[in-house]
């Protein structure tokens, strides 16, 4: 069987669902190898996939304090643009490695698909983008880190084509280095981006069209194939302690930031539980990133990772900063969502879990610091947890969500192009 090779960077919510690939194209007896950060390698080998290693691992130590503190670079855009440019310069590299250990097919995530396509051309082996999030230009909406306000099918249209051509300069460095490593005859970021596209190779977004529809003028190429799932062992358990403490009353809401908020979990802790308190709840707080913390209560548990599979449905409702893969797992465990959305594409996914009717009005996360935000979150929590309607929407979404096989569809893909 051929040696396939997943490449994904970023946050644990761009990692984790293409473990739940991998596992499954091993167990179609393929070999594969997944190349991420060093944080992650214990899932990736807990999946029973190779790890390979990449760099510029955002859990990594980070400045110290004095670092932090200095005042933001007045460049602005421009200085975070800096920023990101060499963050892919750096993951080229690493990604060069990875792949050159041997590889007989390239399975490309949003973030490494710019930089893959030069090395499946180095090393002639085919590629198969297959992003988390909507990427390519359509009237239905505009780009998805814009927020989601639509601009009218013109104006979406043309922001997404623009959109493009900001990836193609954030990509120029990194690509221009990478291709001079690998001995290619040299091409823009832009150029590359276009033969890809104009050869015609399938796209499998890794969403549900319960939640986003594929859009009617996308090109046949690019599809819509369902959700891909993080692994988890299949006798994972919840921990006694908190297996305990949902026995000790009704079920519990979960809030929980992921990745967002580093070193706010103190304050945020506070916050959810007045707003808890407020609402008549209990909860269950995960750390996450922000290191999120609470007073210590009969009603309250704070804990670390664990697999939303296993925990959200056991919630009354859940409260999440709407990245894509935690907007999902919400929506397969059927319970309402209390959307908080800090950046990115966190607002675009929010906004669909709304207006999907199983969600609360989004709270943007700034405003958590404005005013009363405590009030506002404990208003949002009696809505999600008190309305019927919004309820059997969430179980309705889920029982759909149930009948959809996305890493089935990656599999079946992966056979039609190693066969």
């Amino acid at each position: 069987m051929p040696t396939i090779l997943l490449t994904a960077a970023g946050s644990y919510g761009d990692v984790a669902p293409y473990t739940g690939v991998g596992a499954r194209l091993r167990e179609a007896g393929h070999e594969v190898a997944l190349a991420t950060h060093d944080s992650y390698a214990p899932l990736v080998r807990a999946a029973g996939l190779e790890f390979r290693r990449l760099p510029a691992d955002p859990r990594a130590p980070q400045p110290d304090a004095a670092e932090k503190a200095r005042p933001a670079d007045p460049g602005g855009t421009r200085a975070l643009m800096g920023k990101a440019a060499a963050f892919l310069r750096e993951l080229s590299g690493g990604l060069a490695d990875a792949a050159l250990q041997g590889a007989d097919l390239l399975l490309l995530s949003t973030t490494t698909a710019p930089l893959g396509h030069h090395l499946a051309e180095a090393m002639r082996v085919p590629s198969l983008d297959l992003p988390l999030v909507p990427g390519a230009p359509t009237g239905d909406f505009a780009p998805v880190v814009g927020g989601g306000r639509s601009l009218g099918r013109w104006g979406n249209r043309t922001a997404g084509r623009l959109s493009l051509r900001v990836l193609d300069r954030l990509y120029a460095d990194a690509t221009r280095e990478l291709r001079a490593r690998l001995e290619l005859p040299p091409a823009t970021a832009r150029t590359v981006r276009r033969r890809t596209e104009a050869a015609g190779r399938p796209v499998l977004h890794g969403f549900s069209e319960v939640l986003l529809p594929r859009p009617a003028d996308w090109p046949a190429r690019l599809e819509v194939v369902g959700n891909w799932w993080p692994w988890h062992a299949p006798d994972a358990r919840l921990p006694p302690a908190v297996e305990d403490f949902l026995a000790a009353g009704p079920p519990p809401v979960f809030l929980g930031f992921g990745s967002m908020a580093g070193g706010d979990g103190e304050r945020l802790g506070a916050l959810a539980a007045d707003a808890l308190r407020r609402a008549g709840l209990r909860g269950i707080l995960q750390s996450g990133w922000a290191g999120l913390t609470a007073p210590e209560h009969p009603d309250l548990l704070t804990v670390g990772a664990l697999p939303h599979a296993l925990l959200f449905p056991r919630m009354s409702a859940v409260v999440h900063h709407c990245g894509a893969g935690t907007a999902a797992a919400g929506l397969r465990a059927g319970v309402p969502t209390v959307p908080v959305p800090v950046t990115a594409d966190q607002p675009f996914w929010a906004a669909r879990l709304a207006a999907l009717g199983v969600a609360t009005a989004p709270i943007p996360f700034r405003d958590l610091s404005a005013g009363d935000g405590a009030a506002r979150l404990a208003h949002a929590l009696t809505q999600a947890t008190a309305t019927a309607a919004r309820r059997d929407r969430a179980r309705a979404a889920a029982h759909r969500l149930a009948a959809e096989d996305g890493a089935g569809e990656v599999a079946g893909a992966v056979d039609r192009l190693t066969t």
